[in-house]
């Protein structure tokens, strides 16, 4: 609170007029209810009760204050079935939990945004592992017009490396789905592939990773 709090009172105030700061924070606070989704700009503005322009203005200073980031859709060589619209995302999920009302780690078990939660989470230990090492990010996410998705594909030099996030601490097989389906699409079957769920054991599954975050 005291963190959010300081960024729109002072911080904010000092980069651009926002005009009415409550307004602004609910606005946060709308946008924090969509992470891990499609980004509806014109959605966001009709429940804020402003303009698709202000909407814009104001994602942009959420993100050059590195309070949220725009996950980009990998559509290179494929058809226009792609969906092509960015994910919103996070970077700090303690903040994100603020923002949700969630008071103590363990409501978050039973919390409705759990899974985007731990997306946000794992999402940005990737982020911040290529900044630590002075490299772009080179992370996407992939989705066509059937549903067929990928929360994550990681640009590694040539290689793309899908990777599946999942908050469940059990392991279940539907969690490759994805991966298979962006296996035969992209035609690399050895790739590496990776499955990163909330439970404790690390393991293979027909070809693919599947690792604990906290190994992360």
């Amino acid at each position: 609170r005291q963190y959010f709090e300081l960024y729109v009172q002072r911080d904010v105030r000092t980069v651009v007029d926002v005009g009415d700061l409550n307004q602004f924070t609910d606005f946060v606070k709308l946008c924090a209810g969509r992470a891990g989704q499609l980004l509806n700009l014109s959605s966001l503005a009709g429940d804020c009760g402003i303009s698709n322009t202000t909407a814009q203005r104001w994602i942009s200073l959420l993100e050059t204050s590195f309070i949220v980031y725009r996950l980009r859709p990998y559509y290179k060589n494929f058809s226009k079935r792609i969906i092509k619209s960015p994910k919103l995302y996070f970077y700090d999920t303690g903040l994100l939990c603020y923002l949700l009302g969630i008071k103590q780690p363990e409501e978050i078990r039973f919390s409705l945004y759990r899974g985007s939660i731990f997306e946000c989470f794992v999402i940005s230990e990737f982020i911040k592992n290529a900044h630590n090492k002075n490299e772009d990010p080179g992370v996407y996410f992939f989705r066509d017009s059937s549903g067929n998705e990928v929360d994550l594909i990681v640009e590694n030099g040539t290689k793309l490396i899908p990777v599946e996030i999942k908050s469940s601490e059990t392991f279940n097989t539907n969690f490759v789905k994805g991966i298979n389906y962006w296996s035969k699409l992209t035609g690399d079957q050895h790739a590496e592939k990776f499955v990163i769920y909330g439970g404790k054991q690390k393991m293979k599954y027909k070809g693919v990773n599947i690792v604990p975050a906290a190994m992360l």
